[in-house]
């Protein structure tokens, strides 16, 4: 079998800096074509990439010849264009959040299955190897009983990364639908859901639009989140740490507190009741500021589910247990009350 043939729909920030090159740097892989509304976008990254331009997504997906798409969109559009993507017979790789609602994540699941095709949902969290080195610990024991955390993602806002600055799509409410809580939130619930390897099942949270003018979604969020037996913490996501990106996450344990990300030169620190502290240099996260690591591993994770068949590294069902938890925070932010997870 030659090279995958895969198809970027969406060429903006996130597939300039993450999808293309990493494709491009895949053996197994070869860019085939770009999609954008923008043509010039879509012509500058074929030319780039010697692939085919399209402005249209569904010409792309007419072409029988390329094997799997990676959806680059604004959130409104990852799950129509998942779903036209799978049922053309594509493999599909959708940007977070999968989706906008959990009926429009359950019928991407769905459009999957019926087409035997594999959805993955880009969650890199996952991949960092601090937190794959943090969640070994945690299952290990070492740790003993988790009682709590407190997690946190946020940078100044994705007017400085961004492909169209304070233009850009993620202040539109009718394109990303949710902010902060979309754009950085739903990392965190599904790192937290990973390292803790339980499901959160309550949620209390306020979502404030405080921090950006010309902006209808919200841009700063504190949720408290309780898990199935009982572990408690905070998360925050925000586009109003102005001077410094946090992806922080510290949990406590009955053995030991264990600092992920909180350390400039130890992306994993763990401190045991006993006095001792163990500072681990696995390299840093990535990041859009420079200096993270080269790759988020999704793209590769990608490939090598379809080239072996076996199940995604993240799951369509499990990007839509993370979109639910940041969906149950809106709704609580709403309702003002405490909101149970479906």
């Amino acid at each position: 079998m030659g090279k995958l043939r895969i198809g970027v729909i969406g060429c903006g920030s996130i597939a300039t800096h993450r999808h293309l090159p990493e494709y491009a740097a895949n053996p197994e892989a070869e860019i085939a074509a770009v999609c954008d509304i923008l043509k010039e976008r879509a012509e500058e990254k074929a030319e780039l990439y010697q692939a085919k331009a399209y402005t249209s997504y569904e010409e792309l997906l007419a072409d029988d010849s390329i094997d799997a798409v990676s959806v680059c969109t604004p959130n409104y559009l990852h799950a129509p264009i998942t779903i036209a993507a799978l049922k053309a017979g594509k493999h599909v790789l959708c940007e977070k959040p999968m989706a906008t609602s959990k009926e429009d994540a359950e019928a991407m699941i769905k459009a999957s299955e019926e087409s035997g095709k594999k959805l993955m949902i880009a969650h890199n969290q996952r991949f960092v190897p601090s937190h794959v080195k943090a969640r070994e610990l945690i299952e290990s024991g070492k740790i003993g009983k988790l009682f709590s955390f407190r997690t946190a993602f946020g940078h100044g806002g994705p007017e400085g990364w961004s492909a169209d600055g304070m233009d850009s799509w993620f202040f539109k409410k009718s394109q990303a639908f949710i902010g902060a809580m979309g754009d950085l939130g739903v990392h965190k619930t599904d790192l937290l859901r990973y390292l803790l390897n339980e499901e959160i099942t309550e949620v209390g949270s306020f979502v404030e639009g405080s921090a950006k003018e010309n902006s209808d979604v919200d841009d700063n969020a504190v949720c408290i989140l309780k898990t199935e037996s009982g572990i408690i913490g905070t998360l925050a996501a925000s586009w109003s740490y102005t001077a410094k990106e946090d992806n922080s996450t510290i949990i406590y344990g009955e053995h030991a507190i264990v600092r992920v990300e909180d350390h400039p030169e130890y992306s994993l620190i763990v401190q045991y009741k006993s006095g001792e502290t163990v500072n681990y240099e696995l390299g840093q996260i990535q990041s859009n500021d420079e200096g993270g690591q080269n790759s988020s591993e999704v793209i590769d994770k990608f490939i090598e589910s379809i080239l072996s068949g076996k199940e995604p590294a993240v799951s369509g069902e499990e990007g839509m247990k993370s979109l639910m938890v940041v969906l149950a925070a809106l709704k609580s932010n709403e309702t003002k009350s405490i909101v149970r997870v479906e």
